[in-house]
């Protein structure tokens, strides 16, 4: 049968934009738990057959993380046979809720929180069935127990289960997430623990380092399994939050060094964690040495190589250990969405918050909403997809504070010295006339520039500008109607600098307006902002291609993980880093030397027109 030019042309595209599609799900991840049928688990109990782990009682020093022997034996080793870590360690039927449709076995109702093969250190267990793996475990208020699987992760059964090891005191306040209040002179602390506030009073004490100290009490939020919208999130990928505590430090000294603990009273005796220290934020317009890092979709991983096998977030440890190595040059971190890539299964966020702690207890650590953390059909997500896994923003907005009007809106400001942030939430409605795009237009015109000079716009999907493959054959190249919408915004208010996740690569722009390069310097920008610069980025889940189209816009193109890096120097110089995550070295960079009238100046659609009357 003849085809046409205009035919093939159509056949070519759908083929692009099927694999486009088909990518996009893989770059966005499969959470490695959700390969495990876990509903479909039998039992298969064999006396010959043993599962040991020790030391049996964990953290007697204060440690929140520890690594645990597990040695095992089967009398009919396979290839395919697996250890599975669950908490709590009582996994049985008896722990099924009603609503689970559980009318045959399994006998298991909720997934483990990591697992690994059992050959993976092992590679004579096929031959003489014995095996043994060195794991991490962190504090998660429950106790653990280890199980043996064989027949593989679709028709799994159980063989062997393990005795039982706890934390010396699994309750203990763990994992402090630093982030600013609604005030300039505000931090809050933000940490999870066993204790709810009819067992003990949660508080932070603390004050500047070697000076005075004092007592601020903390509300405690949780939630329960009917909060979160669908499943796994409500079903096997449910496990129990604990409570989640936050605290607000307030009327801090500028640039003052505090040092803090988390602390809990129980009736005449106290808990409390190690001790922390933080500096206090600049106030709005400081002139002085402000250090920013901003990335997207890093995720979480595992140390001990669990959970992994299928690479899905392997760039996440690396940017995590930059990030600590460089820690002291660090003063304020967005993360700005696609979080942990929990999608459903609660235990991973107890694994990124300890992943993390290092960073967020000692700099703000600020989000942004993704995909991943809100979007599930019927809840009012822009995006009706099921990204989340029935989390439906539940986790995001309670395990963090970000000083928002209201956290299910998960848009805010927050201005750092000589930096404001408009922080949007693309997971909601932001096109022109709705609530979100009021908040980006006030946002934006609110701040004093001549205090503020360096204004910046952080979005989790690419409201903007990118070259990732599905974007391109979309025709797009962004979110479809967002450059329509915002970009007028933009332009009018001079926004510096643009910077989204979502696009799992590293892509930078020319100052671009209504797809046109409004400046050809591509290292060294000065004088009047003619428009604003695009960036999009991932710090660790899987890489996405870029399209082979060539666009007159997209000055470098990087296909691997990193993080950018804001450094102001005063008000009239800024310098713009992307590091790789593999070794945090410079691989793009450049500067904007602007004076405060050159922010007055006007470019095209920047100023209101003029009036000829003298």
């Amino acid at each position: 049968m003849f085809v046409g030019i205009r035919g093939l042309r159509m056949i070519m595209w759908t083929i692009l934009l099927v694999l486009a599609i088909l990518h996009r799900a893989s770059s966005h991840g499969i959470q490695p738990l959700s390969r495990i049928a876990i509903h479909k688990a039998t039992l298969a109990l064999d006396n010959l057959a043993y599962v040991k782990a020790s030391p049996t009682v964990l953290g007697l020093n204060g440690q929140n993380t520890e690594w645990v022997t597990v040695e095992y034996s089967s009398p009919n080793p396979s290839m395919d046979d697996w250890i599975g870590v669950f908490s709590p360690a009582n996994f049985s039927a008896s722990t099924c809720p009603a609503e689970n449709p559980r009318v045959y076995p399994p006998l298991l109702c909720s997934a483990p929180i990591k697992f690994q093969y059992a050959n993976y250190t092992s590679p004579d267990y096929k031959v003489n069935g014995k095996g043994s793996l060195k794991l991490q475990l962190i504090n998660q208020r429950s106790d653990f127990s280890f199980a043996l699987f064989s027949n593989g992760f679709l028709n799994p059964k159980l063989v062997a289960v393990s005795n039982t090891v706890s934390f010396a005191n699994p309750n203990a306040p763990v994992y402090p997430c630093l982030a600013q209040g609604k005030q300039w002179d505000e931090m809050t602390v933000t940490w999870t623990s066993g204790y709810g506030i009819d067992e003990a009073e949660p508080f932070v004490q603390w004050g500047p380092k070697g000076g005075h100290q004092q007592h601020s009490p903390a509300v405690t939020l949780t939630f329960d399994r009917s909060s979160v919208c669908g499943a796994p999130a409500r079903t096997i990928g449910w496990r129990d939050p604990g409570f989640i505590h936050t605290s607000f430090l307030k009327e801090l000294w500028l640039n003052r060094v505090y040092t803090y603990k988390l602390g809990h009273r129980l009736f005449s005796t106290y808990v409390w964690s190690q001790e922390y220290q933080f500096r206090a934020s600049p106030f709005p317009g400081q002139n002085s040495l402000q250090r920013v890092v901003i990335f997207g979709d890093m995720g979480k991983d595992e140390a001990d190589g669990s959970n992994e096998y299928n690479n899905f977030q392997r760039g996440s440890l690396n940017a995590t250990k930059q990030l600590i190595k460089d820690l002291k040059n660090i003063d304020i971190v967005f993360h700005i969405g696609d979080i942990c890539y929990a999608n459903g299964y609660i235990s991973q966020w107890d694994q990124f918050t300890a992943q993390i702690e290092p960073i967020a207890s000692a700099v703000p650590y600020m989000l942004a909403s993704g995909n991943h953390e809100r979007d599930w059909p019927g809840t009012g997500s822009f995006y009706e997809n099921n990204d989340s896994g029935g989390e439906c923003g539940v986790l995001a907005e309670t395990m963090f504070f970000v000083p928002a009007e209201n956290r299910a809106k998960y848009w805010y400001s927050t201005d750092y010295g000589m930096f404001r942030f408009c922080i949007a939430d693309s997971e909601h409605d932001w096109r022109e006339g709705t609530e979100q795009y009021k908040f980006i237009e006030h946002c934006l015109a609110s701040v004093d520039r001549q205090k503020q000079p360096w204004l910046v716009f952080l979005a989790h999907r690419v409201l903007g500008y990118s070259s990732d493959l599905s974007y391109a054959v979309e025709g797009s190249f962004g979110e479809p109607m967002a450059k329509e919408n915002l970009q007028k915004l933009w332009q009018k208010y001079k926004v510096d600098i643009a910077i989204y996740g979502h696009a799992h690569n590293y892509e930078r722009t020319c100052p671009i307006y209504e797809n046109q390069c409004t400046d050809n310097e591509k290292r060294y920008y000065k004088g009047t902002l003619k428009g604003t610069i695009h960036v999009a980025g991932g710090a660790g889940a899987s890489l996405s291609p870029f399209t082979t189209l060539k666009t007159k816009w997209s000055l470098f193109r990087d296909y691997d993980y990193g993080f950018i890096k804001l450094t102001a120097f005063d008000h009239s110089n800024l310098l713009f880093e992307y590091k790789k995550s593999s070794d945090g070295k410079v691989y793009d960079s450049f500067r904007i030397s602007r004076d405060y009238r050159d922010i007055l100046a006007c470019t095209v659609d920047s100023c209101p027109l003029t009036t000829l009357a003298s």
